[in-house]
């Protein structure tokens, strides 16, 4: 061999190469082994131990043979006397029709190809690499295994897909590693894996070797029973940032605690399913988990993948559903991670009127590209499929709807025709939708979007199953933070919701972002002295309980949390020393079992079928009062938005035989003035009723 004549020692050294395998490895009677640095190699062929020649001081070992042997029939030593096969001994382990349907955007199950899985092949135990890196000069792989250095492990691509790949005998669970790129003006960029399952605790980066088919699941009575799940049953959900439900000390509560505690908690408080603030790998605490690197990556804070997995089986065990918080609208701009993955922009726009976020400046999402909109989907579906969680609220649903959200008159870039709607995320929206519930029925698919986009969550539009009611939300704070004085002549703000409630699908909401940034926590919005605000808090989240629509209320509301949420210290739960506070609590408790308990709560809870109105119009009074109905059930429900006692109120309701009041927010049990129905009286023309102050009554009803 000559060497200062040979191209493909040229490339290695430069770190361009893109077929290693080509040259490095078996090749006739030659063993070629590239390890720069090193001084001597020996190996192990057949038996014997021998020690390959020098033949480059850049880094190129040669053994020269004189039998055929096959490439799995010799071995090499490592730096560290680990004896390991050749990497360049195999052939490549990613097909043509995973590349093919990779660059069609729909190889749903990707994560079982990219990344680093753990695998057997030929019978040698090791673990493939893979890395999507189209416009890469040379891509090396880097970790524990070669000290982190990029000079030893080229990868081989496998052309028009854009995908590196090498498969790494010797490696096993819970070694480091990263992708070197060399890209092509030069440069040298060092990222961790978008495919890893697992990382190291922030500040560090590197991703980490997972296996998250080792967990022995016990939970499949619920998945069955998830398979047949409707709309028609109640949907009770608990928000919770985990990081900051509890705490000891400094540090974080891990999966396995949090599950015992949380199930049990969600148990006696009578809540469906909790909903997660994203627990995907991000770097920053102080992002809330909203500025994820790692789309397939339980956060190494609370804990390993087993132990994730272990803390949904457990809620499943308890009866308990687990909703994860989903961000594909956008990612962070760390070096590290995804942002000009390959030196160019490959998950993002080039152009930041398109590719970067004016609110958050975060890097957006190229929908467009086909290998982007599979990566978004197969990680969805990993969450699904590998961690068994029972459905996904997709995060900021209207920043990607919008190509101008956020933006200014010049600042965007209108689609062909001329519009504002960001015709890619739309199919994209569609696509995800579409697969997630063929392949995972019963899941629930949650958009947080907050504008008057049609068809969010009709089949024939988005397809989600759900969309937060951010109207509702906005017009009920609104109202309960008034003056009592001026409640009155604001009515319109609790009757409004009326006239779309039935348009989509909805879910009401009172999550973290309305008890951040200065907004206050619920309690402190309610005017007045300490016994109104309390008594508006209890009045607040059973006026949710009766519109209709799911339900979701953020940790530390049904406690009565005075300050803002703050995600470095845990809830104020000694709160509950207090009369007040636990009152609110138990105030909690008692509605959301009435809820669990009450199909005309759930059962018609899209369709004017289960609402019907009694009277909207006494603003004077400050008093809305309605039915929800169900096939043997009708519930009365009258709000009482004034703080006074009025011993005397006549409600228009004809036919009653029976009504009897079940739950009144102003008992004394729960912290109230203990103003009472005890007995209604039913008369020709309706019934009469005591009005307790800043108070929801909810009767029984019977008609002849």
């Amino acid at each position: 061999m000559n060497v200062a004549e040979c191209p493909d020692l040229n490339l290695l050294m430069k770190g361009h190469h893109f077929d290693p395998h080509r040259f490095l490895g078996l090749h006739g009677n030659e063993i070629r082994l590239w390890r720069p640095g090193a001084k001597t190699i020996h190996l192990e062929i057949l038996g014997r131990i021998v020690e390959a020649r020098q033949v480059s001081l850049d880094g190129l070992f040669v053994y020269s043979l004189k039998e055929l042997i096959r490439p799995l029939d010799y071995r090499v030593f490592y730096h560290n006397g680990k004896l390991v096969h050749d990497a360049y001994s195999f052939a490549p382990s990613i097909g043509a029709v995973d590349a093919f349907l990779f660059n069609k955007g729909c190889h749903y199950e990707l994560y079982h190809v990219l990344g680093a899985q753990i695998k057997e092949i030929q019978g040698v135990k090791g673990v493939q690499f893979a890395v999507w890196a189209p416009s890469a000069k040379g891509v090396f792989l880097i970790g524990d295994f070669n000290h982190f250095d990029g000079r030893y492990h080229p990868m081989r691509s496998m052309g028009a897909s854009g995908i590196w790949e090498l498969f790494m005998p010797g490696v096993v669970e819970g070694e480091k590693y990263k992708f070197e790129i060399h890209t092509q003006n030069e440069k040298l960029l060092v990222k961790s894996d978008p495919y890893a399952f697992y990382f190291e605790k922030r500040p560090l980066t590197a991703s980490i070797v997972a296996n998250v088919d080792i967990f022995h699941w016990t939970d499949d009575a619920w998945m069955q029973k998830r398979k047949k799940a409707s709309l028609d049953r109640p949907i009770n959900v608990y928000e919770v940032h985990l990081g900051s439900w509890k705490k000891k000390g400094d540090e974080f509560f891990q999966f396995r605690e949090l599950a015992r505690e949380l199930a049990s908690y969600c148990k006696e408080m009578g809540f469906t399913h909790v909903e997660l603030l994203p627990i995907m790998e991000h770097p920053l605490d102080e992002s809330w988990g909203y500025q994820v690197t790692g789309f397939f990556a339980v956060t190494s804070r609370y804990g390993t993948v087993q132990d994730f997995q272990y803390f949904v089986n457990y809620m499943h065990e308890q009866e308990i559903g687990v909703i994860l918080d989903w961000v594909p609208a956008h990612f962070p701009m760390d070096d590290f991670a995804l942002y000009r993955f390959d030196g160019t922009a490959l998950y993002e726009h080039e152009d930041p009127k398109k590719g970067l976020h004016p609110h958050w400046q975060t890097a957006i999402f190229n929908y467009s590209r086909k290998e982007v909109s599979n990566f978004l989907i197969a990680s969805a579906l990993f969450w699904l499929d590998k961690m068994h969680v029972d459905g996904l609220r997709v995060d900021a649903v209207a920043s990607m709807l919008y190509l101008d959200y956020g933006r200014s008159k010049g600042e965007w870039i209108p689609n062909p025709y001329g519009g504002h709607h960001n015709l890619d995320a739309i199919e994209f929206l569609k696509h995800l939708n579409s697969v997630v519930h063929s392949r995972f029925p019963g899941v629930l698919m949650i958009a947080e979007e907050s504008s008057s986009f049609e068809g969010v969550s009709h089949s024939e539009g988005l397809g989600f199953d759900l969309k937060w009611n951010m109207g509702w939300m906005n017009d009920t704070l609104r109202y309960f933070q008034r003056d009592l004085l001026f409640r009155k002549y604001h009515q319109n703000d609790l009757t409004f919701s009326l006239l779309y409630a039935f348009s989509e699908k909805f879910i009401l909401v009172l999550s973290h972002d309305e008890v951040v940034h200065e907004k206050r926590s619920l309690l402190s919005k309610m005017p007045g002295p300490d016994w109104q605000k309390f008594a508006g808090l209890r009045l607040l989240l059973s006026y949710m309980l009766g519109h209709p629509g799911k339900k979701l209320i953020f940790m530390g509301g049904e406690i009565g949390q005075w300050q803002e949420w703050n995600s470095e210290r845990g809830l104020d739960w000694h709160l509950l020393e207090s009369s007040f506070h636990l009152g609110i609590q138990k105030a909690v408790k008692a509605l959301n079992h009435l809820y669990l308990q009450s199909p005309s709560l759930w059962k018609n809870d899209f369709h004017w079928e289960g609402y019907e109105w009694v009277d909207f119009s006494d603003g004077a009074q400050s008093v809305i009062s309605y039915l929800r109905k169900g096939d043997h059930q009708i519930l009365l429900f009258v709000h009482h938005f004034s703080a006074e006692f009025c011993p005397s109120y006549k409600i228009g309701l004809k036919n009653v035989r029976e009504i009897v009041e079940v739950l009144n927010t102003d008992d004394e049990k729960f912290g109230g003035s203990g103003q009472l129905n005890r007995t209604v009286s039913v008369e020709e023309n309706g019934i009469e009723i005591c009005l307790s102050p800043l108070a929801t009554m909810i009767f029984e009803v019977h008609f002849v």
